[in-house]
């Protein structure tokens, strides 16, 4: 795979010059690993997310220790707002083992996209209590545009600012503060460079739930649109956020640091999404890791489905999940799930 070099820092359109292939299907996948959880406790994710680490080094024979930057950065999601966010547990269980590899308090932050959200599901203090969920960990909210760099960002022609929840705070936030922007401007979604320029490396922590553009809301989402400004503009149409998407998704330098994706099903919601719903949840004790966010995906819209089916409702289509195809496209991950590398906590498969 060939992407075309980084001029004056503006990542071009991948899909609009590169021609679409397919990974070999002699690729082996990445391993999926899965361990099963009690009752989503502290104590039971900690004792899960150190199993899950060490067995993933010991595949991989990467060390998850501080490296050159000595910091560590955990995406979290807090986009669907209260009931459906990133669990506590499994944060402070991943902090745990991190600080036991070496990685100092104040060098393990959090990043999170709008300060409502953080603040309604409590990865900010509220005003009332100024209570600290994690204290010495810094959280970085990026809408509050101090965390996007100038010189780095996806440039696309795709349509203009839109917001379809008219968060007109955000939009402001992803330009600087003013409301109107020009048109070169409108063309830039800017990244979260704390994530791939402070950090050795850095661990996606999705939460699931379906998406009407996009299909599915999950790993290749928390890392790309909910991770960069000026991105609401791709839900204008359902032609333009699958390729952004897959685009920012294959960005070398936000790959190169990006270890893993750790994915609790304590709940998701399979209709109705991404805003929270608690009529269509469910939650299963498990916690599912990989290094492929597309093929973690590519699972997690199959139980969507199956809910789905199960409660009366249409699956979710490849065509309306075809952001996944263009992940594969672009070497992002497979998209594969019949042919899966399982593998159960502790090495035993599933």
């Amino acid at each position: 795979m060939r992407f075309l070099p980084l001029l004056s820092s503006v990542f071009i359109s991948l899909l609009s010059v590169l021609p679409a292939w397919a990974a070999p299907k002699d690729t082996p996948p990445a391993p999926v690993w899965e361990h099963r959880l009690v009752d989503f406790s502290d104590a039971d994710y900690r004792y899960a997310v150190e199993q899950l680490l060490q067995d993933f080094e010991r595949s991989s024979g990467r060390q998850l220790i501080p490296r050159a930057k000595k910091k560590v950065g955990l995406k979290i999601y807090a986009d669907s707002g209260p009931g459906l966010a990133t669990p506590f547990g499994l944060v402070r269980g991943l902090i745990v083992a991190l600080e036991k590899r070496g990685f100092a308090r104040e060098n393990i932050f959090l990043v999170g996209l709008n300060p409502l959200r953080l603040r309604l599901t409590g990865y900010l203090p509220s005003f009332s209590s100024g209570t600290v969920p994690f204290p010495g960990h810094p959280v970085y909210v990026l809408e509050s545009g101090k965390f996007y760099d100038p010189t780095w960002f996806y440039d696309s022609p795709l349509p203009s600012r839109f917001d379809p929840v008219t968060n007109d705070r955000a939009v402001e936030a992803a330009a600087g503060g003013k409301s109107t922007t020009t048109t070169e401007e409108d063309r830039k979604s800017f990244l979260a460079t704390p994530l791939f320029l402070d950090a050795d490396f850095w661990i996606n922590l999705p939460v699931y739930t379906d998406h009407p553009i996009l299909g599915i809301n999950g790993a290749l989402v928390n890392a790309t649109l909910w991770n960069a400004s000026n991105t609401f503009r791709f839900f204008k149409s359902p032609a333009t956020a699958p390729a952004a998407v897959a685009e920012m998704a294959a960005i070398p330098e936000l790959r190169e640091g990006w270890a893993l994706n750790i994915a609790s099903l304590q709940l998701y919601q399979f209709i109705g999404g991404p805003y929270f719903n608690s009529l269509y949840t469910n939650s299963e004790p498990q916690l599912l890791m990989s290094a492929d966010p597309v093929i973690l995906d590519a699972l997690m819209l199959q139980k969507l489905n199956a809910a789905r089916k199960k409660a009366g409702f249409e699956p979710i289509s490849e065509d309306d999940a075809r952001m996944l195809d263009f992940a594969q496209q672009l070497g992002v991950g497979l998209n594969d799930p019949a042919h899966v590398a399982w593998q159960r906590s502790g090495g035993s498969s599933p």
